[in-house]
């Protein structure tokens, strides 16, 4: 690509010579100075988006007696905070079945043949209450020691000490045969306890 095309000049925005540029200066807004305000400060509140125009002598005296909340109450500043968690704008409360307040299925206007709309505004029955959810491997190490899932901490604590005894070589003269169901079980009640069911 030619950058110094005849069609590039043509389109280049014309900067102004220096000399017909104007500086536009801001004079401080305190009464009586003649410095150029450089320093904005905000007007105050109603007044979002407006500045004063400040020398650093000024601006410092403004900033130090400034308060935004100058001729509120406590009541309307702790509801300016409230509102300000939110950035000023509207809520809604939230909630189940909003916009469904007034719904009844017998002022329904619109056939409905297969039950379609009754079954989408149905309220859900409870589910059946059932015994506690484990997981896989919690649900393996009750098989492990023979319980069901319902079983408390005492009796899972009283089944342990029952399938040690039976099963450590000790209690068996010595045999080692059942030593892998002995394994099983102790890795079956360290499961539960991490679980915490013990």
């Amino acid at each position: 690509m030619d950058l110094n095309s005849p069609l590039f000049d043509r389109i280049r925005a014309q900067r102004q010579p220096r000399e017909t540029r104007r500086e536009i200066v801001t004079r401080c807004d305190s009464p009586g100075c003649e410095a150029e305000g450089v320093h904005r400060a905000p007007m105050g509140r109603l007044r979002e988006g407006q500045y004063l125009c400040f020398c650093l002598e000024h601006v410092r005296e403004y900033n130090s007696t400034y308060n935004y909340f100058n001729g509120m109450d406590d009541a309307s500043v702790a509801r300016y905070m409230k509102d300000a968690t939110v950035g000023h704008r509207p809520t809604w409360s939230m909630g189940t079945k909003r916009g469904r307040a007034g719904f009844r299925e017998d002022t329904m206007t619109a056939a409905d043949p297969l039950g379609v709309y009754r079954q989408r505004f149905r309220r859900p029955q409870p589910a059946e209450r059932r015994g506690p959810h484990h997981s896989p491997v919690t649900i393996r190490a009750f098989v492990a020691m023979g319980l069901e899932e319902t079983a408390d901490a005492v009796t899972i604590r009283a089944r342990y000490k029952e399938l040690v005894k039976r099963h450590h070589p000790d209690a068996n003269g010595g045999d080692r045969s059942r030593e892998e169901k002995l394994r099983e079980i102790i890795h079956a009640y360290k499961t539960l306890r991490a679980a915490r069911l013990v």
